[in-house]
């Protein structure tokens, strides 16, 4: 899965995506220093991971990741050409989510292109962008419907429908997932709908997180966006598309925002363990503002983690949120899916209480689950297929 970094220039985009990664990028005090996305993959903290791989004595063990992509900055006018943003833009459609970083602190040594530091309307430029993005790509769309239709297409006028309707709302500077908010469920859950929104991938109907990048004052005195700030950031409310066997489903999910400083994220990662969590607690932070960002990129994707454990390795896999026992399979291997027995499955906690998987099977605590069966985040699976 992947998140793309997306903000204005100069506003901490690639310091963040260096952090994140600890991949060493291109940061200077002038717009446009990344032009083609840098791309990281970054493991998912998990404790239980850690905590499974003593209890199994595994050789090795495997976190759950999500990919970043730190793409370049946007600009006013960006769907127009400016700023390189039509390339710019396309790389936003090929993310799963979006995670925009809005600058808050004051730095007279680092250039705003807008010549003030103002989070609402560093926003408000982002998504108007987004959204006449979106317009172009739904204008060209109802064309060749309407050429469909012309051609005796039987599933193009609900095609139509849906479009003219994110049509009008972007017309109205309102995003694709507002209009979306609007429809009927059954009627985003036809196949042909889930279809058609897939492939277009439009950006403002996309989970967004906004990353609101501070100084390390901000971050002690526990920041909090303002009345007005915070009206803007809850408006943003994404529908989830996924294809399982032909079938759709849409699931609202509330827009996230996190503060950190990216500035000191990345001198974070300079420090030993030790010397991490005391700086951490000068702060009064009990974790990175990386790892709420990675967890929070996670649970935004709608996503949770099933583990394995044995001597051989303890392992995170991801699925989607709600997913079957035989789903969950698939994660591991096709044949985990279409061969499936049934699984044998226990939650973490369980696991941990007892011990061992022995003690656990005496305590009845192992059970057994068919196909039908709901994978839990933080269940530990064996499949037998």
């Amino acid at each position: 899965m992947k998140i793309g970094i997306v903000g204005l220039p100069n506003v901490g985009k690639s310091t963040l995506f260096r952090a994140l990664t600890k991949k060493q990028v291109d940061i200077a005090n002038y717009p446009f220093v990344t032009i083609e996305p840098n791309v990281g993959i970054v493991e998912v903290p998990d404790e239980r991971v850690e905590k499974l791989t003593e209890l199994s004595k595994s050789q090795k063990k495997i976190h759950a990741v999500v990919e970043f992509v730190d793409i370049a900055g946007l600009v006013k006018g960006a769907a127009a050409g400016e700023g390189l943003g039509n390339k710019f833009l396309s790389h936003i459609k090929e993310v799963d989510a979006i995670a925009e970083v809005v600058r808050i602190f004051d730095d007279p040594d680092i250039i705003h292109t807008q010549n003030r530091v103002s989070p609402e309307e560093d926003i408000k430029i982002i998504e108007l962008e987004l959204v006449l993005k979106d317009l172009e790509t739904v204008t060209k769309r109802l064309e060749s419907i309407d050429k469909q239709i012309r051609g005796g297409d039987k599933s193009a006028p609900a095609q139509k429908e849906i479009m003219t309707r994110i049509k009008t709302a972007l017309e109205n500077e309102e995003t694709a997932s507002e209009a979306l908010k609007k429809e009927q469920k059954e009627f985003l859950e036809k196949k042909e709908i889930g279809i058609l929104l897939n492939e277009l991938s439009l950006l403002t109907a996309k989970q967004s997180i906004f990353v609101f990048n501070g100084s390390e004052k901000q971050i002690t005195e526990k920041w909090r966006p303002n009345e007005s700030l915070n009206n803007l950031i809850k408006q943003g409310v994404a529908h989830s598309f996924s294809n399982s066997h032909e079938s759709f489903q849409t699931q609202e999910i509330k827009t996230a925002w996190i503060l950190l400083s990216a500035k000191t994220e990345d001198e974070l990662n300079s420090l030993e363990a030790e010397e991490k969590k005391e700086y951490l607690k000068t702060l009064g932070l009990q974790e990175s503002g990386l790892d709420r960002l990675i967890k929070t990129a996670y649970q935004t994707l709608n996503l949770i983690t099933f583990l394995t454990t044995g001597e051989d390795e303890t392992r995170a896999w991801t699925i989607p949120s709600g997913s079957t026992a035989p789903r969950a399979g698939r994660a591991i291997h096709s044949d985990f899916e279409e061969k499936f027995i049934r699984a044998e499955v226990i939650p973490y906690e369980k696991l941990m209480e007892a011990g061992s998987y022995a003690k656990a099977r005496d305590l009845g605590w192992l059970k057994t689950e068919g196909k039908e069966y709901i994978v839990k985040d933080g269940d530990i699976i064996e499949f037998k297929i």
